[in-house]
């Protein structure tokens, strides 16, 4: 009897976090579209990585 509720609770809790992290992801994707329904995915990747500012300018560089 014990065993019996120790699976039915693990099968509900492991049921529960994949519905939580799944809806954790599935609202960032559509946060994301809606912030910019005009651009594609590799566009809005390529726009902040392909940005010439860094983290550094030539003269706050630290020096080796």
């Amino acid at each position: 009897m014990n065993l019996g509720f120790f699976l039915v609770g693990g099968i509900i809790f492991a049921t529960y976090m994949g519905l939580t992290f799944w809806n954790i992801f599935y609202s960032a994707k559509k946060q994301k579209e809606e912030n910019y329904p005009n651009k594609k995915k590799s566009i809005v990747h390529k726009d902040v990585t392909s940005s010439k500012e860094g983290p550094f300018t030539t003269d706050t560089m630290p020096s080796k």
